[in-house]
């Protein structure tokens, strides 16, 4: 078994989070894993999101400073050390940066995810992905065929791989709708849209909230999820008379069973890698809409997925009337098992893993 240890930005409730934690949980060198997070501290972090605790001695906290800083890279040097580490894989760009200097000094294979590539438009990104494969060759591996198209043309990475995000298709499963409302305390007699993910501009929830209003009063929209939009949200909510019609439940720990009651779930971002997301919601048999970009519209079952116009609620509001009452689409939940099974994406890693470290 190998020693990996994984670097995040923080370790805040997120897509590209989840799938560290569930790459720690069903990896074969899951049990020797750790996740060192660059920012916050344990405590703070468990506190609000307490499914941290199932890890808690595999998770590593440096509790960085905001700004720039070489300090954390011998910081992070020496973790891996302390921990015997075989390999580091880094997610993101802060953590390639400060990861992929700390590998080269430990000098110990560097595999780097990248969720999405839009930020390789800043300049100082690519500064310093030039300044980490100057000094290392780290391979880079992209989540979704469109996100390793973007790294080769905005910043030049070559031979990247791509390994597609996987859900735990044993825990999303279809279930009892009204049984799910009732404990998520929502109405029956509705046809309910659902979205989930942090509450921030760049999840487009403002945009899904608009369609709600050219949308007929048996259809409501139900929120899981909080962030620094939530007051804005809900006073849009209550200007377009819409509060009793649009729910938001904050942070859901049961995810499933969020999935579970819905008609329909929605993803109306403006920016987004390979998202999670519309893959659970599939896996529990519930039809999905995604905006048409980054890598969502690889997440949609083909026979029942809808692609919506980003940042368009009158696109949003007349495609999701059409999924809600058109004709019954096929079961979702094949596609994901048969192509985003979190399994198959952590024996992709294994593999890549073990063939790295053997050739060290």
């Amino acid at each position: 078994m190998k020693t990996i240890v994984q670097v995040v930005q923080h370790l805040k409730p997120g897509g590209l989070e989840v799938m560290a934690l569930e790459l720690m949980k069903f990896s074969n060198h899951g049990h020797a894993m750790k996740i060192v997070s660059l920012e916050g501290d344990a405590e703070t972090a468990i506190a609000a999101w307490p499914r941290l605790r199932e890890f808690e001695d595999q998770l590593v906290f440096m509790n960085k400073a905001p700004e720039f800083s070489l300090s954390p890279v011998l910081a992070l040097k020496n973790i891996l050390t302390s921990l015997n580490a075989d390999l580091i894989h880094t997610h993101h760009i802060g953590p390639y940066f400060y990861g992929g200097l700390a590998a080269f000094l430990s000098k110990i294979p560097h595999v780097h995810t990248e969720h999405d590539a839009w930020h390789y438009s800043n300049k100082r990104h690519q500064v310093l992905h030039r300044i980490v494969s100057f000094f290392g060759k780290p391979v880079c591996v992209a989540d979704a065929d469109i996100v390793a198209h973007a790294l080769s043309s905005l910043s030049g990475m070559q031979d990247v791989l791509v390994i597609k995000n996987g859900v735990d298709t044993s825990k999303y499963i279809p279930g009892h709708k009204p049984t799910a409302r009732a404990a998520m305390k929502l109405p029956n007699a509705i046809k309910l849209v659902g979205a989930s993910g942090r509450l921030e501009e760049v999840k487009g929830h403002s945009v899904l909230i608009s369609a709600m209003a050219e949308l007929p009063n048996h259809v409501h929209l139900v929120i899981a999820g909080s962030g620094s939009m939530e007051a804005t949200l809900k006073d849009q909510a209550n200007q377009l008379n819409l509060s009793e019609r649009v729910h938001f439940l904050g942070h859901v720990e049961n995810m499933p069973k969020f999935y579970q009651s819905l008609d329909l779930f929605c993803l109306p971002s403006f920016n987004e890698g390979f998202p999670l997301a519309p893959l659970e919601a599939q896996a529990c048999g519930i039809p999905t809409a995604v905006t048409n970009v980054g890598g969502a519209s690889e997440t949609l079952c083909p026979e029942s997925g809808c692609l919506l116009k980003a940042g368009d609620a009158s696109d949003m509001a007349e495609k999701i009337i059409h999924c809600l009452h058109g004709a019954t689409p096929s079961n979702p939940r094949a596609f994901v098992t048969n192509h985003a099974d979190i399994r198959t994406m952590a024996s992709a890693y294994d593999s890549l893993t073990e063939g790295l470290c053997h050739g060290a």
